[in-house]
C-alpha cells in the first residue's frame, strides 16, 4: 500500500466546511480523557528540549513530557531531537571542521564534556549562510543561553517536581535512530531502559511510554530487552511516511542503515500486528483521516479494537501550522480529541491544548 503524503495534506487542509459540520455536531458529547503530551517540552515558547521548556511544560499542566534521546561519543544519553547538533546549537562555530562529509555534526562524534560547551537555541535552518528560525514567532535566536541536557538531568527535574508538587507527571522518551546507533556499536535501547529502571520506571502502571519509529527495535525491546531487565513498560509505535526516510542519514563513516517501510502500518489490519508488541501508536495526524472525505478512516477504530492507545503528532499553533479547515488552534485540537476520540495529542503548546481537553471533559454527556 502506498499513501501519498500530498493527497493526505491536500484533503486535510481543504475540506473546511465538512470539518465545521462534524465538529459542531459531535464535540459537545465528548468526555474524552485524552492526555496532553508536551512535544519536546513547551517548545512553542522556549527552545525545544531545553530544561526550561520542560519546566514550563510541567507548570502548564502537561500529563506527559517528551524526551528524544541520542548518544554521545562517550555513551551519555542526550535529550536531543536528532542525532545531529548543527540545527539547535552553535557547534559549527565552536568546533569548526568536525562535520562529517555530509556536512552534519553528529552527536556521537562529541563527548558529553564537549557538548556541554555548546549553546543551544531555537531550531534553525541555514539559508544563504544565515541562521533562520524554523518557526519565526517563537523564542528569538541568541536571546539566552541554553544547554543540551542528559536524560538523567531531565528525569531528576521531573521527579523532583513531582515530589515537591505532589503530582505524577509522566515521561514519554523516544529512542532515536536505534539502527544508526547500533551500527556505530551503541545499544541505545538497552542504555535507555537501564536508565529508566534506575529512576524507578519498571512497569506498565508507571507514568511512562517508550516510543520509537523502528518496529524491529520495539519488538526487540518487548521480547528481549525488557524481560531480561525485569521491566514491562508501555511501548508506542511511531508511524512515519515511508518517503520521509525516518531514521536515515547520509553518514560519512560508511555505516549501513536500511530505510524502513511504514506502508503496512497504514493498511487495514495493521493494528492487530502492532498490538502484539506495543500498547499504542503515534501517527502523523493526517494519517487518521480518509483522504477523500477527511473523516476518520479505519486506523482509530481498529487501534481501539486491538486495545491500542492513539497519540497523534504534532499540534502546533504557529502561523501556517493550523490546518485551514479550522479557525483556531483550539478547534484543531478539539476535533481530534472530541470528534475523532484520540487518546492523547503531542503538542508544542500544552497549555492551550489542556484548556481544550479540560473544556471538553467539563461538558455534559
Amino acid at each position: 500500500m502506498r499513501v501519498s503524503i500530498f493527497s493526505l495534506c491536500l484533503s486535510f487542509f481543504s475540506l473546511s466546511s465538512l470539518f465545521s459540520v462534524v465538529l459542531e455536531a459531535s464535540v459537545s458529547d465528548s468526555s474524552s480523557p485524552a492526555v496532553i503530551i508536551a512535544h519536546r517540552g513547551a517548545s512553542g515558547y522556549l527552545p525545544e528540549h531545553s530544561l526550561a521548556a520542560k519546566a514550563l511544560a510541567y507548570g502548564m499542566g502537561a500529563d506527559y513530557i517528551e524526551q528524544d534521546i541520542v548518544m554521545s561519543k562517550d555513551d551519555a544519553l542526550l535529550v536531543l531531537h536528532d542525532p545531529f547538533l548543527d540545527r539547535v546549537t552553535n557547534v559549527a562555530a565552536v568546533y569548526p571542521g568536525r562535520a562529517r562529509s555530509d556536512g552534519r555534526y553528529y552527536a556521537m562524534d562529541f563527548t558529553l564534556a564537549e557538548i556541554k560547551q555548546l549553546e543551544m537555541t531555537e531550531i534553525f535552518e541555514e539559508k544563504n549562510g544565515q541562521a533562520v528560525q524554523k518557526y519565526p514567532a517563537r523564542f528569538p535566536l541568541g536571546q539566552s543561553t541554553f544547554r543540551v541536557s542528559t536524560l538523567s538531568e531531565e528525569l531528576e527535574l521531573i521527579q523532583g517536581l513531582n515530589h515537591s508538587m505532589g503530582k505524577r507527571i509522566g515521561i514519554y522518551p523516544e529512542i532515536k535512530a536505534p539502527a544508526l546507533h547500533r551500527a556505530a556499536g551503541k545499544d541505545i535501547s538497552l542504555a535507555v531502559l537501564k536508565e529508566l529502571k534506575k529512576f524507578g520506571y519498571l512497569s506498565a502502571q508507571d507514568q511512562v511510554y517508550v516510543q520509537c519509529f523502528d518496529a524491529n527495535e520495539l519488538m526487540r525491546i518487548d521480547r528481549e530487552l525488557m524481560p531480561k531487565l525485569g521491566m514491562d513498560l508501555k511501548l508506542v509505535q511511531l508511524i512515519a511516511m515511508t518517503d520521509w526516510g525516518e531514521g536515515m542519514s547520509n553518514n560519512a563513516l560508511g555505516l549501513k542503515v536500511e530505510p524502513y517501510n511504514y506502508d503496512w502500518m497504514l493498511a487495514p489490519g495493521a493494528a492487530e500486528k502492532i498490538a502484539d508488541y506495543a500498547e499504542g501508536i503515534g501517527p502523523w495526524f493526517p494519517m487518521l483521516l480518509n483522504a477523500d472525505t477527511a473523516q476518520a478512516n479505519h486506523m482509530i477504530r481498529e487501534a481501539h479494537a486491538a486495545g491500542l492507545q492513539v497519540h497523534p503528532y504534532t499540534f502546533r499553533a504557529d502561523p501556517g501550522q493550523v490546518p485551514k479547515a479550522f479557525k483556531h488552534f483550539e478547534d484543531f485540537v478539539a476535533y481530534f480529541i472530541g470528534t475523532l476520540k484520540v487518546d492523547g495529542v503531542f503538542t508544542d503548546f500544552p497549555d492551550r491544548a489542556k484548556v481544550v481537553r479540560d473544556r471538553l471533559l467539563a461538558q455534559p454527556l
